[in-house]
């Protein structure tokens, strides 16, 4: 893949700098794609983003060219927007041993403040295909709408600062025009990852996740990672907001593609990615839906790691989307010790999950089977430990609270965490039974 520049100046002309050459009048046709027919089948192609590390425009961006959008392509409509000093250099790049595209933005510095209305007249002039331009206009009036209620202020007086530079503006469009590229008709995304601290902003240091963040996810389902980096950015919030219709696991679909996006930082515990998934939905199951739920079981013997390597490869697994990872200590040939490294994941996300094993361990290969998973019904619910919030996994005659958010109260309060567990869990149970109001 190559870099493209946008080239166009102040006024509008018929055709802008892009990667491989220069764009035509008529641009790259929408829905050409590598996805393009993928709704050949009857269902609707899908795009679901998968937030586990947050998102931010470039992420999302970076995701859908590494699930095959033609970036070529994208960048032939890109270049129909009037403005000028912009140039998109993509990157393969690891994060955490997986696989991913990082889109950097260049763009020349500029005093520049946009405002609701100078941005719309920019994409009226810019000639992008009919559905291009309404999911680019439907983001930016999320912003506006946003940006205006916190600042008082009309929508289409509202300054964008942040998200109306350049790079905000090539991330937004460009994720609309990758997305046309590769066919997808509905959008949807997982629960919604954000960090913890504070930011700096145009504004000033503002609590993290920003509260332009926290108005955009209004009704998403979302948790929070202490992270102390910006891990959902209001130009990501704003894609999911305006162009989502609706959040949860992976849909019912066929898998025809995926791809991850790279953020520009490195994180010690988390891959910094966005993980998009483009198929066709299914109208029904392709499974049993009295069976269970299948998932791939992927093991590797080990010999030669110790045992913080081992610790080190649990966590990183969990990390990149697998639902259970686990260390059984075994004896091998010649009666060696040894450990086997289990991990089991979604058949969706088995590929990925298995480059982790080998990336984090070294190992010279692994084996995989197929096992289906038997789940009870359970809801993650929130109760209150001296004035900090617990989630409780609430299941079919238990309750047990989340590890890692009795440790922080247990950190805090100097209370034993056995004791915080406890105090979460009794107090989900003294809570009144919504269904005995009268």
């Amino acid at each position: 893949m190559t870099a493209g520049v946008g080239a166009l100046g102040d006024a509008p002309r018929a055709g802008g700098g892009a990667a491989g050459g220069a764009a035509t009048a008529g641009g790259g046709a929408a829905g050409t794609g590598a996805a393009g027919g993928m709704a050949a089948g009857g269902g609707a192609t899908l795009a679901w983003f998968h937030c586990f590390a947050g998102i931010a425009g470039d992420m999302a961006f970076g995701s859908l060219v590494d699930a095959g959008a033609d970036l070529d392509e994208v960048l032939s409509l890109l270049g129909r927007i009037p403005v000028s000093g912009w140039s998109v250099e993509p990157e393969a790049v690891l994060r955490n041993g997986i696989a991913a595209t990082h889109l950097a933005v260049r763009c020349q510095e500029s005093a520049i403040v946009r405002t609701h209305a100078h941005i719309q007249g920019l994409l009226a002039e810019a000639r992008l295909p009919e559905r291009v331009l309404e999911r680019t206009l439907a983001v930016f009036a999320r912003l506006a709408e946003v940006e205006g209620r916190l600042h008082r202020r009309p929508a289409a007086q509202a300054h964008f600062h942040e998200v109306g530079g350049l790079d905000a503006i090539v991330d937004i469009v460009g994720t609309c025009a990758a997305l046309e590229v590769l066919g997808v008709e509905v959008v949807r995304a997982s629960a919604v990852a954000t960090g913890t601290g504070m930011v700096r902003t145009a504004h000033g240091l503002l609590p993290n996740p920003p509260p332009a963040v926290v108005e955009l996810l209004r009704g998403a389902p979302t948790y929070g990672v202490d992270v102390p980096v910006e891990l959902t950015t209001p130009t990501g919030a704003a894609l999911l907001s305006a162009l989502g219709s609706g959040w949860g696991p992976l849909p019912a679909m066929t898998i025809g593609a995926t791809g991850f996006g790279a953020g520009s930082r490195l994180l010690e515990h988390l891959p910094n990615l966005t993980q998009v998934v483009i198929g066709t939905a299914t109208s029904e199951p392709t499974v049993d839906p009295a069976a269970g739920q299948p998932a791939i079981e992927l093991a590797a013997n080990l010999d030669d790691v110790t045992g913080e390597v081992l610790g080190h490869a649990v966590a990183a697994l969990l990390a990149a989307g697998a639902v259970d990872a686990w260390v059984t200590p075994i004896v091998m040939k010649k009666g060696r010790p040894g450990h086997t490294l289990t991990a089991l994941a979604d058949p969706a996300l088995a590929a990925q999950v298995a480059r982790v094993i080998m990336a984090e361990t070294g190992t010279l290969g692994l084996r995989s089977r197929r096992v289906e998973r038997w789940l009870a019904d359970r809801a993650l619910e929130s109760v209150q430990v001296d004035g900090m919030a617990v989630r409780v996994k609430v299941g079919p005659g238990r309750v047990k609270a989340e590890h890692d958010d009795a440790v922080v109260v247990a950190a805090r309060t100097g209370a034993p965490l056995r004791e915080v567990a406890r105090r979460a869990e009794d107090a989900w149970r003294s809570e009144p039974d919504p269904g005995d109001a009268s």
